[in-house]
């Protein structure tokens, strides 16, 4: 079973800045995603196991960046919010590949609000 602690978000402003942490109890591919109101959960970010490689969806392109440090968590740096950027965001893993493709555990998820 694959523990995962995630913190971070809340409330900001269009423009600001806010970054998530997901801390997991092992290394493992690891990525964002996120699901507004009345919508799908879409995927956000993804780093691969060893880091080396990262991946954005179209619409955070440029203003978030997903990074992860030398043990197991990784982070999701938000810049320039804006209010279609709130949401509830989920932190996930994929166990069984070096890159996010099949997620098998998901954080509990953690809400952004972006609102002036």
């Amino acid at each position: 079973q694959v523990q995962l602690t995630e913190s971070g978000g809340g409330l900001a402003q269009p423009g600001d800045s806010l970054t998530l942490s997901c801390e997991a109890s092992g290394r493992f591919a690891m990525g964002w995603y996120r699901q507004s109101p009345g919508r799908d959960r879409e995927f956000v970010a993804s780093i691969t196991y060893k880091g080396a490689n990262k991946y954005h969806s179209q619409a955070v392109r440029g203003r978030f960046t997903i990074s992860r440090n030398t043990g197991n968590t990784a982070y999701l740096q938000m810049r320039n919010l804006k209010p279609e950027d709130t949401g509830v965001y989920y932190c996930a893993v994929d166990t069984s590949h070096g890159r996010l493709e099949q997620p098998d555990y998901w954080g509990q998820g953690i809400q952004v609000t972006v609102t002036s």
